[in-house]
């Protein structure tokens, strides 16, 4: 006969007796898991945002904890339809491979063994002029750092995200760099780079919160004129290169709306914008958000 797996003093036929005798049976052993989770993109590559959704299995399920590779825990929102969201980010400077996504909440820790694809990234050879080698102020490395490090818990963005130029694209995300024929080992281009004349609208991809306004004259050396976006939950969106800046701190946009122009002030080979997308920290390929977005 075989025995209770949560309790190896039990067989199944005094289970069935005890139940028909009316007794209440205590099964020992592991709690049952409270969550279903939902990984999206299941098989995620570098660069990609990974969205890990926490479905309670009881009402008694508590917001729980995400955890990758017990190294790096991300916050989690709750969503419609009581459920709790997670969104982790990877970048190309990851190692392809194995990665583990713990859910750690109500009942028995989920744990999912997650294979992180490798992808190729083109080298591009950058050749600036002495005089943009070693921009930077300390003013602009604290403000832009303190940006990327923003978590709001309100959530602005809704669906895809809107392509905020319409210039074409001349840099993709990834791309690692030589500059002035020396290797960077720990840089890969955060974000895309879209060529147009200076002078032309750039507009905000998702609704958000203007958290950062940083110009040339304030000691934004290297970014230029510089627009950050908080949309909520750790998504965040920078613009640099800018000519003009047609917003403040604390204004709420819309997508699509014009928040700025096109130029190429701080580190800039000529007039582009760059979008850099981050999520929790880490600059992510804005491509799926534009082409599938996260719900």
């Amino acid at each position: 006969m075989e025995p209770n797996r949560d309790n190896p003093g039990l067989t199944r036929r005094s289970l069935l007796a005890a139940a028909a005798a009316g007794t209440t049976v205590a099964l020992l052993g592991r709690p049952a898991q409270a969550y279903d989770v939902i990984l999206n993109p299941d098989a995620p590559e570098l660069g990609d945002t990974i969205s890990v959704i926490a479905v309670p299995r009881t009402s008694a399920s508590t917001q729980p904890k995400v955890t990758v590779n017990d190294s790096t825990e991300y916050p989690t929102f709750p969503i419609s339809g009581n459920r709790f969201r997670a969104l982790v980010p990877t970048s190309p400077l990851d190692p392809p491979g194995r990665m583990v996504i713990r859910v750690i909440g109500t009942g028995e820790t989920r744990n999912l063994a997650v294979g992180l694809k490798n992808r190729e990234f083109p080298t591009q050879r950058i050749t600036l002029s002495p005089s943009q080698s070693n921009l930077g102020t300390q003013h602009e490395f604290d403000r832009v750092t303190a940006f990327k490090n923003t978590v709001s818990p309100e959530r602005y963005w809704n669906g895809v995200m809107q392509r905020p130029s319409s210039g074409r694209t001349s840099t993709q995300y990834g791309v690692r760099r030589y500059y002035n024929g020396v290797f960077a080992q720990d840089y890969y281009h955060r974000g895309l780079d879209y060529a147009a004349a200076t002078g032309s609208p750039v507009t905000a991809p998702a609704a958000g919160r203007i958290n950062l306004v940083g110009r040339v004259s304030d000691g934004f050396e290297l970014h230029g004129n510089t627009i950050g976006i908080d949309h909520g939950q750790g998504v965040l969106s920078i613009m640099i290169h800018l000519s003009r800046i047609d917003v403040n701190e604390g204004d709420m946009v819309q997508p699509g709306q014009v928040i700025g122009a096109i130029g190429t002030t701080g580190a800039s080979t000529g007039p582009h914008l760059h979008w850099g997308l981050y999520v929790n920290g880490i600059c992510v390929d804005p491509g799926p958000w534009m082409a599938r977005g996260f719900e």
